[in-house]
């Protein structure tokens, strides 16, 4: 993977900035599914950030389905882009059914009875 680089004089918090370069370096092809990111201190010492930025940047990317934690073998890329659009979108409509009152079973049922 390239070097990820934060721009202090940005607006856009560092954690998101982190999260950006590593979203470019998957839809790139620079990391792929089942490759080792280094660990979180290491991604800190070069970027010069706190290493809590950098392991909130990882979980905003576990979040959307990108990377993945494994006891012993650090952070790995989960998926690609394409499964992070559409996990970001899957959480949006949880979101949007929980404040519609629809719980987490009507909402199964109901993408389920749809066509396609």
């Amino acid at each position: 993977m390239r070097t990820v680089k934060v721009d202090r004089s940005d607006p856009t918090p560092l954690h998101e900035q982190v999260a950006a370069e590593i979203r470019r370096a998957i839809a790139e092809g620079e990391a792929g599914p089942g490759d080792r990111l280094p660990p979180a201190r290491d991604f800190a010492a070069v970027l010069g950030v706190n290493s809590n930025t950098v392991f909130r940047a990882f979980r905003l990317l576990r979040d959307e389905g990108l990377l993945e934690f494994r006891r012993g073998r650090g952070v790995t890329v989960a998926g690609t882009p394409e499964r992070g659009a559409v996990t970001a979108k899957a959480r949006e409509l949880i979101t949007f059914a929980r404040r519609h009152g629809y719980r987490r079973e009507e909402l199964i049922d109901l993408i389920e009875s749809l066509p396609g």
